[in-house]
């Protein structure tokens, strides 16, 4: 490991499970020091903390909040330095994901997932964007493979995610040249928990349309947001799909 990689700061939004804990596992162990933020998971968040640590002391931490809370947003950046000096690295991971469709969508559906997958890393990346810039670092944003290729009745969600597309590229041309903002697009990664929509019939047709005919994994996208972090200097203003080539085949 280069002392570079070893010194990066990363914040990683809904780090406690899924993608995002995978995710802080792959850049820990890197070298990476964590701050896992978490909303509601705090048992989750505190083991995995926990994990880190013992593997690496001092090297991880957690901090809670509401994404949907416009306070939220300079205090997890503020958290972050506090607890390890500096930031360098912000991934925007955590999202609301379900489905609405025509006729049944509401305010609050709106709210809730343009607010988690849009406005939070709009502002989040605000409030990063000095220390960021500083330390000539990088942001991270999840996607989806479905910002381009809508998803029947998750509109809500498939709009808020070409808003998320559309903030990438144009935060690369903002914060450019000292921060580097890319996204990972994932396809079939986990299925949805508690969502009937995915029954397994459904599965195997989208998984038949992958061209690597599997569903992938969490490390998939981990690593995809490790290679954009720590090996991928002049890449900038990109959304990467790991999707088995589901994109290619839509």
């Amino acid at each position: 490991m280069t002392s570079a990689v070893q010194d990066k700061v990363v914040l990683i939004t809904g780090g406690a499970v899924r993608v995002g804990a995978a995710t802080a596992r792959s850049l820990h162990a890197t070298g990476a020091r964590i701050m896992i933020h978490y909303r509601s998971s705090a048992g989750d968040a505190e083991k995995l903390r926990d994990e880190l640590n013992k593997l690496r002391p001092d090297s991880a931490a957690t901090v809670q909040g509401d994404l949907l809370d416009p306070d939220c947003y300079p205090r997890l950046v503020e958290a972050a330095k506090q607890q390890f000096g500096r930031l360098d690295v912000l991934i925007n991971n955590a999202s609301s994901f379900y489905p609405t469709a025509v006729g049944e969508i509401t305010e609050q559906d709106w709210f809730d997932l343009v607010g988690t997958n849009l406005k939070a890393p709009l502002f989040l990346s605000q409030a990063a964007a000095s220390a960021l810039t500083h330390s000539h670092g990088c942001i991270v944003n999840i996607a989806d493979i479905h910002a381009e290729r809508p998803m029947k009745s998750y509109l809500v969600y498939s709009i808020a995610k070409a808003g998320l597309v559309a903030l990438t590229k144009s935060l690369a041309h903002e914060l450019g040249p000292c921060v580097r903002v890319n996204a990972v697009a994932p396809g079939p990664i986990m299925w949805p928990e508690d969502d009937p929509t995915f029954d397994d019939q459904e599965r195997r047709r989208i998984i038949a349309h992958t061209l690597l005919k599997r569903e992938g994994s969490p490390q998939d996208i981990a690593r995809a947001v490790t290679f954009l972090v720590n090996d991928a200097p002049y890449i900038t203003g990109v959304i990467l799909p790991v999707d088995g080539g589901r994109s290619a085949s839509l």
